[in-house]
């Protein structure tokens, strides 16, 4: 990070690491996904295909992230388990969280067309997260018992509800037949009024998945004679189980004793202590500024891989922007947005009631929906340009207690911009010219603004403060607002249109604020 007198700001931002032994678990569940499935005509109780896809992602999340040993999911949610000895990401509960929602939603729109090549995706999905913290194996043990015991319960409801309304029954009259019924009840209707036998529904509805990695041997090459070389490579196993909680499961596993632990033993009833702990969420200090702020993750490499434009892809940061746009236009909470390279930085109004200012649930909306958005654009400015593997970011949330703290925060991440921004064009415009990398960071060791200005104009003709304003000064994104004209040509002293818009400009200067007061007064 550049120095500057702005840096003070980072002391409000607060470490979450999860603590040893802690066992980490990330749950991820879709937003809004009654309304997902309803656009989509996902069939009712259950739609295989979208089951499918949830799974698929599932499997390409464990393949991603090695730590994670075990999943569990049905419906719209999945439970990640991470081994007991991970040290994943410093073991920092928001950059967990929303890595795993980010790059879960930016499979979930790269494999749309595999499974549903006929179904245009109609709107952005994207995925809320938390961290489940299980102090031991058996706490972990509770905690997938009560997910399995949900999935039973949710899908013999579903079922019944939506056999009564495909019947003829309203909405309202199918809620009133199953108030207060039990789970024999339900089984009795199904058999009863459709004939159907609840526990002959496929396991996948019944059960959910899970996932987990077992060895499997693997041709890895052919000696010189043509005989295959083996070698034991860990694999995604997608199963289907009665109770995945039951130590005959568990412990048949050897990996996953081995990496979380045994099952002594079964479980009976479910503990309701035990289950509002795993609902317990933080919330964030009341009438504060949150800014939450997502960088890509290893964005060094997905810059190379895709061959963006050195140093500064026009085109790549116009997709960042695109997305910032998005995020706005769906949250209406968020008054301001400040982006550079690949991070962007969300402003919510101090008196933003988002999620119950529930932290993990605002930062892994926000990042989901941004990463969601990202892939479903890119062919919109990089048309020639294949996608070649599936972006992520990650995001934190903190809190500053007043407007002057949250204007130095921002001006703290557009002297970054100015100062990362200056290095990197006399960087690579010294590697352009024949330097080595190693050479170029030698050259430049130690100079300062004005010397690499002269460095810029003298060798290669360039003036720095004639560069695009977009690499210089990073993009401000925020709501103007203006009012409507009334056809007789009469402005209206009510109705307000809102147009979100990119600027780029500074936002260390306070005739910035001065001139649109709205943004951090509405």
């Amino acid at each position: 990070m550049a120095n500057s007198k702005y840096e003070y700001v980072k002391s409000f931002e607060v470490e979450d690491e999860v603590m040893f032994p802690n066992l980490i678990v990330i749950r991820i569940d879709g937003r809004d996904f009654s309304r997902f499935s309803q656009v989509h005509k996902f069939e009712k109780p259950n739609d295989e295909t979208a089951l499918n896809l949830m799974n698929s992602c599932a499997s390409a999340v464990l393949e991603e992230y090695p730590d994670i040993v075990f999943a569990y999911g049905y419906s719209d949610e999945y439970s990640f388990v991470f081994k007991k000895t991970s040290r994943f990401y410093q073991r920092r509960a928001s950059k967990i969280l929303s890595l795993v929602a980010s790059y879960f939603a930016a499979v979930y729109v790269m494999k749309w067309k595999e499974f549903f090549p006929l179904t245009k995706l109609e709107y952005t999905p994207s995925f809320a997260s938390k961290v489940v913290t299980c102090a031991s194996v058996e706490v972990l043990q509770v905690y997938l018992a009560w997910r399995q015991h949900d999935c039973h319960f949710s899908n013999q409801y579903d079922t019944c509800f939506w056999m009564l309304v495909k019947s003829g029954k309203t909405l309202s009259e199918t809620h009133e037949i199953l108030k207060d019924t039990q789970k024999q009840q339900r089984n009795e209707l199904l058999f009863q009024q459709f004939g159907i036998n609840y526990k002959m529904l496929p396991v996948l509805f019944r059960q959910g998945s899970c996932l987990f990695k077992t060895k499997v041997e693997e041709t890895v090459k052919h000696d010189e004679n043509g005989n295959p070389v083996k070698r034991l490579r860990r694999r995604e196993t997608l199963v289907h189980a009665e109770s995945i909680a039951g130590r005959s499961f568990w412990n048949e596993h050897s990996s996953l004793h081995k990496d979380l632990g045994h099952f002594v033993q079964d479980i009976g009833k479910i503990e309701p202590n035990y289950v509002k702990s795993f609902q317990f969420e933080n919330r964030l200090l009341p009438l504060t500024w949150v800014v939450v702020r997502i960088d890509g993750c290893h964005f060094h490499r997905f810059s190379e891989v895709h061959e963006f434009e050195k140093p500064n892809d026009e085109q790549a940061l116009k997709l960042m922007n695109s997305c910032a746009v998005a995020v706005l236009e769906e949250f209406q909470d968020i008054a301001f947005a400040y982006g550079v390279s690949d991070e962007y930085s969300f402003v919510l109004r101090k008196e933003s009631e988002l999620y119950k200012r529930q932290p993990s649930k605002i930062i892994s909306a926000i990042v989901s929906f941004f990463t969601s958005t990202y892939v479903i654009r890119w062919e919109d400015f990089f048309p020639h340009k294949e996608l070649k593997y599936p972006p992520s970011f990650d995001g934190r949330a903190v809190c500053y207690p007043t407007s002057e703290i949250l204007l130095d925060y921002l001006a703290w991440r557009q002297v970054d911009c100015h100062i990362n921004n200056q290095y990197n064009t006399c960087f690579w415009m010294l590697v352009k010219s024949g330097k080595s990398k190693t050479e170029a960071q030698d050259y430049l060791k130690g100079t300062q603004t004005r010397e690499k200005n002269e460095l810029l104009s003298q060798q290669f003709g360039l003036e720095y403060n004639l560069l695009p304003l977009i690499f210089r000064m990073g993009s401000s994104v925020f709501r103007l607002k203006e009012r409507v004209t009334e056809e007789n040509g009469e402005v209206s002293g009510k109705q307000v249109e809102e147009e979100v818009v990119v600027h780029h400009s500074s936002i260390i200067d306070q005739c910035f604020w001065q001139q649109r007061p709205h943004i951090l007064n509405s």
